[in-house]
């Protein structure tokens, strides 16, 4: 009879085989997780590479705005450098525009006093003289007044007066017009010569005022903070100075030749008023 294993030993084997193969199993997994590569990571994507910077543009050269002319001063300025700024436009306006047109009329004055003794003497008679005399002009109305003063002398309540004392009267009262007519807008030039610094000063005061306001608010007292709104204070006063000196020249300029223009006139009333009672001129026989 043949060797045989007990009837047990297949159970028992199997029960071993089975605990044998879990180990080996769980020996395996272990180490496979240890011994495994980890999973390769995915391919790094490349870099693009990044499209050069572009060459910056030259600094292009701006012209920047004084911030210290007339243009900040105004439009930093408040109401009263405004103000004070339009007053003295205005002085100076009224200056240049006063002085050309006495300038002009002057030379208007003159221009009729050299046609007076060209033409006006020559004449046979005054009422035919002033025939050759600008209409409206002085010369023209100093005779006209010294002629109607002659003709309307009788018969009226002046005829009291006697005709010389009333000649003369009426030739000095038309002089006098024409003197007052040839110095009408000099009080002007006077004023704005004597006040314009005196307005220049005060926009300057009142911005120094304002500016060192402003720089005290800001707390900044720095030159560059400082000088900016001190100068343009300051120009106040240059302006004012600005307008000044053309009317005082002017005024000085006007008044000499004011002075000219009436010595010419008073003895052109001399003479006539001298023909008006002789019927002759001064110096000449009757």
């Amino acid at each position: 009879m043949p060797f045989a294993f007990p009837i047990q030993f297949p159970v028992a084997l199997v029960r071993w085989m089975g605990v044998a193969v879990m180990l080996a199993l769980l020996v395996f997994a272990t180490t496979g997780q240890a011994q495994d590569p980890a999973p390769p990571e995915p391919p790094a994507i490349p870099a693009i590479p990044e499209a050069p910077a572009a060459p910056a543009p030259a600094a292009a050269t701006v012209a920047v705005a004084n911030p210290y002319g007339l243009e900040a001063l105004w439009q930093q300025g408040d109401f009263v450098s405004k103000g004070t700024l339009v007053i003295l436009v205005i002085m100076s306006a009224a200056t240049w525009y006063i002085l050309v047109v006495k300038l002009i009329e002057q030379q208007k004055l003159f221009s009729e006093a050299r046609e007076v003794s060209r033409n006006f003497w020559s004449s046979a008679s005054v009422s035919i003289g002033m025939g050759k005399l600008k209409q409206g002009g002085p010369f023209w109305y100093i005779s006209e007044r010294g002629v109607s003063a002659d003709a309307h002398h009788e018969g009226t309540m002046v005829e009291q007066i006697d005709r010389s004392t009333w000649i003369t009267m009426s030739v000095n009262r038309a002089v006098d017009t024409v003197q007052s007519s040839l110095t009408g807008g000099l009080a002007v030039l006077a004023t704005v010569g004597s006040t314009a610094p005196f307005v220049g000063l005060f926009g300057t005061v009142w911005g120094i005022y304002h500016a060192l306001t402003q720089i005290g608010i800001s707390g900044q007292a720095s030159i560059d903070k400082v000088a900016g709104p001190v100068g343009e204070a300051l120009i106040m006063t240059a302006i004012g100075l600005a307008v000044a000196v053309p009317a005082v020249l002017g005024y000085n300029w006007l008044v000499r030749r004011n002075k000219n223009a009436m010595d010419g006139i008073r003895a052109f009333a001399s003479d006539l008023h001298s023909v008006l009672l002789s019927g002759a001129r001064v110096g000449d026989k009757k």
